[in-house]
């Protein structure tokens, strides 16, 4: 049986592959961008399979709106990928407030309102699977991405506070963590220099150029592939809450959770005479 998603971010990178692969095998398609001005051609390929929706999903009523035209369009929602998201850039020291509330505003509120706008028809269906895009800056945290970081934090513990209050109404709930792909040109990602980075303090500047350095050197993930690995998620009977996307990070996240087990277990008799 096809499956109808609901896609955010779909004009580019791996929410455009998303759309694509599920398209290329016969679901059908809700795409959200916030302009759907390169939906021209999938159209054209694909007919009323694919509904382009112009939405910034910063906008509730927007996204509100969005979802209704989708469900009625369609007559229901199986798969909803929140995936609108971008990376902010920048030592603490460095971030305005309004890139810090910008960036809040997209990758956690942002997908909220997706959230809350698709559950009452999931619910009443009984029925559906929430894939939330984090990353694997939702686990660990590393220098200059602070506030990007916070926000896929924020998504880790958002999620499977939900995943516990949807089960019993056959929802699911899967939070995926890619690491880097080559979403531009077929290059390896660098956040580095992308448009969202504050103006650089000067004291920082070595650390940005060994934090660079180290990441030019971690191998990119191919899109495609991470789209055909989503296909077989969402057909899985029972899909997992955390799921990597990629290779990489899998060793450093092992040895960043021991590190963290190990202290606090060294810390235990301050815990103990902390709690009185």
């Amino acid at each position: 049986m096809s499956k109808v998603w609901f896609v955010t971010g779909s004009s580019r990178g791996l929410g455009r592959q998303f759309v694509e692969a599920a398209l290329s095998r016969g679901d059908r398609v809700a795409a959200t961008a916030r302009s759907t001005a390169s939906f021209g051609a999938l159209v054209e390929a694909h007919g009323d399979d694919l509904l382009p929706l112009a939405v910034d999903v910063t906008d509730k009523a927007a996204v509100t709106e969005a979802v209704k035209r989708a469900a009625e369009h369609f007559g229901r929602l199986d798969v909803v990928v929140n995936n609108a998201g971008y990376a902010q850039i920048g030592a603490i020291e460095e971030l305005t407030e309004q890139q810090l509330r910008d960036q809040l505003e997209t990758n956690v509120f942002g997908a909220i309102w997706v959230i809350q706008a698709v559950l009452p028809y999931l619910r009443e269906q009984r029925a559906g699977h929430i894939i939330q895009l984090s990353s694997a800056a939702g686990l660990i945290a590393m220098p200059l991405g602070g506030v990007y970081q916070a926000s896929k934090w924020a998504l880790e513990a958002l999620n499977e506070t939900l995943a516990q209050e949807v089960a019993e109404f056959g929802v699911k709930v899967t939070i995926v963590e890619p690491a880097g792909f080559a979403t531009r040109d077929g290059k390896n990602p660098d956040p580095l220099a992308n448009g969202h980075l504050a103006d650089p303090i000067p004291a920082y500047d070595g650390l940005r150029t060994r934090l660079a350095g180290a990441m030019r050197d971690q191998p990119a993930g191919d899109p495609a592939a991470a789209a055909q690995a989503l296909l077989t998620l969402v057909d899985t009977d029972r899909p997992p809450l955390r799921v990597l996307f990629g290779q990489g990070f899998y060793p450093m996240l092992k040895q960043v959770y021991a590190d963290r087990l190990d202290t606090w277990a060294q810390w235990q008799d301050l815990s103990a005479r902390a709690h009185g």
